[in-house]
């Protein structure tokens, strides 16, 4: 698990480039977000791609995370699995916080800082608004989202309704017309085994398999 950089984009971007057009596109996300730029670039070379875009989530793809999954035509996910909300953030504030502030108070009491901040902060909404309609819509190879549910979708993802960090369950996300499937194969969670998470110490709960063997009476 890592956030997603330019170098990251860098990669995917040439892997994508490199795979042939009537080649299918399996991806593993597992992530906590990252940086915008690399998040939209993958992200618009996955709906360019003529053939058929799989990502498969074993435990987690959040924030720009969820923005790509948004650009595959299907979802697999664990079934304990979770997405979340792609809302633009200024820092530590989401946008749709500092909005909110603003529409509730008057004009001569917010200070500059504060209604350029929620200048900024309408034009992120916006942007993300538009970029994920944009992956919803998409047809290619074929459309992969009910027109009547994008609307929907763009609303609980993009305006902060729900906080940035709150997990979308595999049910939510299936309710709101994301093109989910719930069931990895079992191949993908022994390619996860074989990249252990990086920690400063020893985990704190270990699970370690053993052959049940009934106890002599």
């Amino acid at each position: 698990s890592r956030y997603i950089s330019i170098e990251d984009s860098e990669q995917v971007l040439r892997a994508i480039r490199l795979t042939p057009p009537d080649t299918p596109i399996d991806l593993i996300l597992h992530t906590p977000g990252g940086l915008v730029l690399a998040t939209e670039q993958i992200a618009r070379a996955l709906i360019r791609h003529p053939s058929k875009v799989t990502v498969f989530v074993p435990h987690y793809a959040m924030s720009g995370g969820t923005m790509l999954a948004l650009a595959a035509d299907e979802i697999i996910m664990d079934a304990n699995a979770v997405l979340g909300p792609v809302d633009p953030q200024l820092g530590n504030m989401a946008a749709a916080s500092i909005i909110n502030v603003i529409q509730r108070k008057p004009i001569d009491k917010i200070d500059d800082q504060t209604l350029i901040m929620g200048d900024l902060a309408l034009k992120a909404i916006n942007q993300v608004q538009n970029f994920v309609r944009t992956l919803l819509k998409d047809d290619i190879p074929e459309p992969k989202i009910a027109p009547e549910k994008i609307d929907g979708i763009i609303d609980l993802l993009t305006t902060g309704k729900i906080t940035h960090d709150c997990p979308i369950s595999v049910e939510q996300a299936s309710e709101i017309g994301l093109p989910i499937t719930v069931g990895l194969p079992r191949e993908i969670y022994t390619l996860m085994e074989l990249y252990p998470q990086p920690s400063g110490g020893r985990p704190s709960v270990q699970y370690i398999p053993m052959p049940y063997r009934p106890y002599p009476s």
